[in-house]
């Protein structure tokens, strides 16, 4: 029967159609308040006199039932007490009933829903109302003055706030109970204290002003944008059901959607805490992950920037609390991003760790830390649920839908074959591949071009791999196409068939299932061997020219150190730079660095070993394209040729392939005595193409300050260069004079 009658009283009650419909019966509530504590004052009422703000002037009783739109008092001067605390209570009930059918309607309360955010209760909303009252309307700040017996305090105190609401002397030393300066009202800065005005008497904590901060006012009126001062430090990004769309893994998706219902959708979850932390490759997903996610809960993402916010030292704390109560005001999740930058071995990273840890741990449901690195101090954010997400690099089918995204925008009919080989052949991240295409829009845009080609995009992709490995290697730029290299015709289809394997990687290794039956690496190392100047590095050019890839040489003069662990570290530097470089690495004179191991005859041949083998693991786990050159294979270390699929030995050129070498170094523009004789200059000089082009460059400069024609004196003046600078004899009488 009870519940019956409690129904019918509900159906009977009408909602607020809104916000501001509530608002005016709050006021209307805190009018009865203001009444009932100016009758328990108990002032004689002077006679009328004008309403006045001038703080020379006391504003009297009068003034305040005028103020409260009041009939004049009775003869007797007094108020029915006992009648306004039953209007007061009947004001209160109504105000409960409204609000509950309207939020059983799904009206939107401002006050009662940061009530509920805050968990405030009835006396701390109270005083966010008093605070809020004079923006409303400004009568409230002459009866705040005259409730407080200053005509220069216009602004509420907490003590104010106990004298409307407290009863009794037990009653106020209870409520100041709720306003501790690490309550949600002053940690979260809903509330600030602010200095009493000069010269006021007696003041202490419970008489100073409070101020309404103006976030929250605009939040209370419907103005939901963040706040102005996070300019620059966050992105607000509405909910949107995108998680289909993200280019992740499905597997990683799946799990993780799991793991946010089970943690964030249970009643019994109410108050837990989730951190993900998301880790991996620059522009593999981490932010378009989060907002697929959070889509699917219908939740909205405020994305902070940790590199931004920790550039504002001397701010970081109070901005960090702004960045905090935004999150509860809008429940969302957060998304930091460059937490790496948390990383760092100094004082002030830790100590930035430590506050971002404890805010995430008391007011944000959902957070996402991300980075390229993993969050290694997990036990900061306890007792909330912290969970480590690796997102790997994109295999080639993901890339291959990035491709076909970006290339639908950027050109208007795309070859189909694009987007797979463009997936096959470079390594990006989805971000990456944006970037890419977002390059090349500008720059069609700037040379007023309309088309766009297969080689512009291989070198936008070339653009995105990381530039550090020039910190480490030597970048040479590919000039030499196959019409340059001068071997035997089965030497030619072998480095041919080196990038057959490279382009057709993925469909053997992935599709096929051969990835499967490998242990570890899914890389390609091949060897060149042979003589000095017999084009290793040409071929290493021409592969890669073929494959459209960045080719770097490693110095080894900055990677072989003399210091113990030295060359490791380098070595490391290098391979893990070279995964994300979409490059090739070309070592020459390999054997100086997998050189054969030596019996262990002192502590530097031990040591000397384990370098060695180092060196094996990190090229076994390595998923690039290593091109190694010895002069010497005999001095290779043979458990390491035996783990090489491709060695390739280049020969010492034969009479018609030196013929073609010394042809092909002369360039067609160069002014060539027709008296050169090139059948001559093969018999007698058996050398590799390397001194050849060194010939035939010191030939051309000797002619250029010698008439202009480069003749066989001349080519003769720099072969003999070229063999003192080699070692070689050279006997000037052995030498006939050609025909």
């Amino acid at each position: 029967m009870i519940a019956h009658q409690e129904l019918e009283e509900l159906q009977a009650v009408v909602p607020y159609e809104g916000n501001y419909q509530h608002l005016q019966d709050e006021l209307r509530r805190l009018d009865l308040l203001i009444r009932l504590r100016t009758a328990a004052l108990k002032l004689a009422p002077p006679a009328p006199g004008e309403v006045n703000a001038d703080a020379a002037v006391r504003i009297s009783h009068d003034d305040v039932e005028w103020l409260l739109g009041l009939a004049p008092p009775r003869d007797d001067g007094t108020l029915e007490e006992a009648g306004l605390r039953h209007q007061l209570e009947q004001c209160q009930h109504d105000i409960d009933a409204r609000v509950k059918a309207s939020m059983g309607r799904g009206v939107f309360l401002a006050l009662p829903y940061l009530a509920h955010l805050l968990g405030l209760s009835p006396l701390e909303l109270q005083a966010v109302i008093l605070c809020l009252a004079p923006d409303l309307d400004r009568k409230y700040s002459l009866l705040y003055a005259y409730l407080q017996g200053d005509n220069t305090r216009t602004t509420p105190s907490v003590d104010l706030v106990l004298d409307l609401m407290c009863g009794g002397q037990e009653a106020r030393w209870h409520g100041m109970t709720h306003f501790p300066a690490e309550g949600s009202l002053f940690r979260l800065g809903i509330l600030h204290q602010v200095a009493s005005p000069p010269g006021t008497v007696g003041a202490s904590d419970l008489t100073q002003p409070l101020m309404l901060d103006p976030r929250v006012r605009n939040y209370i009126l419907g103005k939901y944008g963040v706040d102005e001062r996070l300019a620059g430090l966050v992105t607000l990004h509405p909910p949107s059901p995108s998680l289909g769309k993200v280019l992740v893994e499905e597997e990683i998706k799946g799990r993780l959607l799991n793991l946010v219902r089970h943690q964030l959708t249970q009643i019994s979850a109410r108050d837990q805490r989730l951190v993900l932390n998301l880790h991996g490759p620059h522009g593999v997903g981490h932010q378009d992950l989060a907002l697929g996610l959070c889509g699917d809960l219908n939740c909205p993402v405020l994305s902070l920037d940790l590199e931004a916010l920790l550039a504002r030292e001397g701010e970081f704390d109070d901005l960090l609390r702004l960045v905090f109560r935004e999150v509860v005001l809008l429940q969302a999740a957060l998304y930091c991003d460059h937490v790496d930058l948390m990383f760092k071995d100094d004082d002030r990273a830790r100590s930035a760790m430590v506050r971002l840890a404890e805010q995430i741990k008391q007011h944000a449901r959902l957070t996402f830390l991300a980075g390229e690195k993993p969050w290694l101090p997990k036990e900061l954010f306890q007792p909330a649920v912290f969970a480590e997400v690796k997102l790997p690099m994109p295999g080639v089918p993901l890339r291959e839908a990035a491709w076909q995204l970006a290339l639908e925008r950027l050109v208007a009919e795309a070859d189909p074959a694009w987007a797979p080989q463009l997936a096959s052949q470079f390594c990006l991240t989805p971000g990456q591949i944006r970037n890419a295409t977002e390059f090349l829009e500008s720059q069609r845009a700037m040379n007023g071009r309309h088309e766009i080609g297969l080689s512009d995009l291989y070198a936008a992709c070339r653009r995105q791999s990381t530039h550090k490995l020039g910190e480490l290697a030597l970048s040479i730029e590919p000039r030499y196409n196959w019409s340059d290299i001068v071997l035997p015709a089965e030497k030619v289809l072998q480095l041919k068939e080196i990038c057959y394997q490279i382009q057709q990687r993925h469909r053997v290794l992935s599709q096929w299932g051969f990835d499967r039956k490998l242990a570890r690496s899914q890389g390609l190392c091949a060897l060149f061997s042979g003589p000095p100047g017999t084009g290793k590095t040409m071929a290493a050019e021409v592969i890669a020219h073929e494959l459209q890839l960045d080719l770097y040489k490693v110095d080894l003069s900055r990677v072989v150190s003399k210091y113990i662990g030295e060359t490791e570290k380098n070595m490391s530097r290098i391979f893990d730079e070279a995964e994300t470089s979409n490059a090739i690495l070309f070592f020459d004179e390999a054997d100086a660095l997998f050189g054969k191991r030596t019996s262990v005859s002192d502590a530097h041949d031990r040591y000397a070993n384990i370098e060695t083998s180092f060196l094996l693991q990190k090229i076994e786990e390595f998923q690039g394209v290593v091109i190694l050159a010895t002069n010497l294979r005999s001095n290779m270390d043979e458990a390491f040729t035996r783990r090489i699929r491709l060695i390739v030995e280049f020969p010492s050129p034969d009479e018609s392939s030196r013929l073609h070498i010394w042809k092909l170094h002369f360039p067609p523009e160069a002014p060539l005595d027709p008296e050169v004789d090139f059948a001559f200059l093969v018999k007698q000089f058996r050398i590799e193409g390397g001194n050849i082009k060194n010939i035939a460059l010191n030939a051309a400069f000797f002619a250029a300050s010698d008439g202009g024609v480069i003749n066989m004196g001349h080519i003769l003046r720099g072969a003999k260069r070229e063999f003192e600078k080699i070692g070689k004899l050279w006997d000037e009488s052995a030498i006939p004079r050609p025909r």
